[in-house]
């Protein structure tokens, strides 16, 4: 098709059939010119063969001649569309400065006259004397700002003294001495700099971006924590306000059977009063009927047996006492404050265990640094202590003294962990800092970087100094840690019995966190031989079975 800056004169050399500038024109009997190719196209596509502007029909297929007037014109102005086409300004090109209308592109630029010209524009200075000395170069934009300023000159050298672009001229006034090297060169030492700026900035904007992502992974983080927050809290007060329902049943069961127990008794006595009435009433009557008599043997017959009254009670001690309800209503609020007490207790530390058991993590023993004496299980998920030390490479990771295991992961943050220490006389589960010391007698404290709970048959201690004995009650089956780093806590939990063990809170976490875990040793009766395991989390619905209850 034509190009759409065609003129109006382009617009005239167009075949009426396809529109663009002719190829090959013809002229039919008519008069009418289109492209060979159009034409014949089209009458091969018609039955009969006509003009496709005028309508004329012709009895036979015209023979088809090249106008070679139209021809040469049509070729002049393809020609001068495709140089147009070529000419024309594309993006990051320069535009000749004297063009109007559409700007071609400029060939070159002018120093002196701070222009530049397309190749038509340029004729001028390619013919007159004196615009041959100007200065040709290749084609600049924004030439006033490669000129300097002061002596009006190209800028084409660079002082490295005082950083700046500077003009011969300038060499030899304000910029003597000063090293002075070709735009160039200096170039050539400032874009590898530039290049190295460019990833110093490209890692600073990933920087950012890394932390965007950080900042929106904590808020999405918050959210979770919030809506798990907001379910317990929903399923702690829904079994809490079970527990008051409950106490509001008891109370107004006990109520209600007081009163139905006042007024059975109060039945019982009204149907014995009504029997005795009833008695009395049939006495009177036979005592009415005996009074009319004048049978003086049948009255005193009667009399005899009438004389004395049918046995009654003594009513005058019996009476109906309204019960009590005095200190009902306390009694019931004491048992439900320790009712709650006890569920409160428990389904807090529920809520607290389900909280950071959703921080577990994955650890497995690094045998690396496990005592000779340990024996791993291939998982790296359970060990114990098999009595008899192996030879093994010196490593300095190892413990060589106490029989400890540290895990291959390190961590800081949050984190939790689980280790089932069923069946076992003793046991050390806890973490420990990355800088410990692995040789010698080294005690389990804080300030040795050892954060640890300690079992034997003289109870169990968060070892400290002092160490702090903390109290059992039933057999620890499974034992859950967790560790938020930056708030400096560290959380012990009776898993199976849902029950918060103890927390040391204040700690110095400043390196990498290990967990550590210690068997115990097993005397040659087998006792203390089983493993301590590192288990995955079970997170049972424990606030559901409350409320079930």
């Amino acid at each position: 098709m034509a190009s759409a800056n065609t003129s109006g004169s382009e617009e005239n050399f167009s075949c009426p059939i396809c529109l663009d500038v002719f190829n090959s024109p013809v002229s039919t009997p008519c008069g009418h010119n289109f492209c060979r190719t159009c034409i014949t196209k089209y009458w091969d596509e018609q039955v009969k063969f006509k003009c496709p502007l005028c309508n004329m029909a012709f009895n036979t297929r015209p023979d088809l001649r090249i106008n070679i007037l139209l021809s040469e014109l049509a070729a002049q102005i393809q020609t001068s569309i495709r140089v147009k086409d070529q000419l024309c300004v594309k993006p990051g090109e320069v535009p000749c400065d004297v063009c109007t209308g559409t700007q071609l592109k400029a060939v070159k630029s002018c120093l002196v006259c701070l222009i530049s010209f397309c190749q038509t524009h340029l004729e001028p200075h390619q013919r007159f004397k004196v615009l041959k000395k100007h200065r040709l170069v290749e084609p600049m934009d924004r030439l006033e700002d490669r000129m300097c300023k002061k002596h009006d000159r190209l800028l084409e050298l660079f002082c490295r003294t005082d950083q700046v672009c500077v003009c011969q001229f300038c060499t030899e006034t304000d910029h003597k001495s000063h090293p002075v090297v070709p735009l160039k060169q200096e170039y050539e030492v400032k874009m590898p700099q530039l290049v190295k700026m460019e990833g110093e900035v490209q890692q600073m904007i990933q920087e950012r971006l890394n932390n965007i992502q950080e900042i929106k992974d904590t808020v999405n983080r918050s959210k979770a924590d919030a809506d798990r927050e907001i379910a317990n809290g929903v399923h702690v007060l829904t079994a809490l306000k079970r527990c008051i329902e409950k106490c509001q049943d008891n109370l107004n069961q006990m109520v209600k059977e007081k009163l139905k127990s006042t007024e059975k008794q109060a039945e019982d006595l009204i149907k014995e009063l009504e029997q005795e009435i009833e008695d009395l009433t049939n006495r009177s009557s036979e005592m009415k009927q005996l009074s009319h008599t004048e049978d003086h043997l049948h009255f005193l017959q009667a009399f005899r047996s009438l004389k004395d009254p049918p046995p009654t009670r003594d009513w005058t001690t019996v009476e109906v006492r309204p019960p009590s309800y005095v200190g009902t209503l306390r009694r019931s609020l004491d048992q439900l404050e320790e009712t709650l007490y006890m569920k409160m207790e428990k389904l807090r530390d529920d809520a607290e265990l389900k909280g950071v058991q959703q921080y577990e993590v994955d650890v497995t023993l690094d045998p690396d640094t496990a005592h000779p004496q340990l024996i791993l299980s291939e998982d790296g998920k359970q060990v114990h202590d098999g009595g008899v030390s192996k030879k093994l490479p010196v490593n300095p990771k190892r413990f060589t003294e106490k029989i400890r295991v540290l895990t291959r992961q390190s961590f800081s943050g949050r984190f939790y962990f689980e280790v089932q220490v069923k069946d076992k006389t003793g046991w050390c589960v806890g973490v420990a800092r990355e800088s410990i010391s692995r040789k010698g007698q080294i005690i389990l404290t804080p300030e040795n970087g050892y954060w640890t709970l300690y079992y034997n048959k003289d109870g169990l201690v968060f070892k400290d100094n002092p160490a702090v004995r903390l109290p059992l009650r039933a057999e620890l089956q499974k034992v859950g840690v967790f560790v938020d780093y930056d708030e400096g806590l560290l959380s012990f939990y009776d898993v199976e019995a849902r029950v918060h063990i103890y927390s040391a809170t204040g700690c110095s976490f400043t390196e990498p966190l290990y967990p550590i875990l210690c068997p115990g040793n097993h005397d040659y009766e087998g006792i203390n031989s089983a493993p301590l395991i590192i288990s995955p989390v079970n997170q049972t619905d424990f606030i559901l079975c409350l409320i079930m209850k």
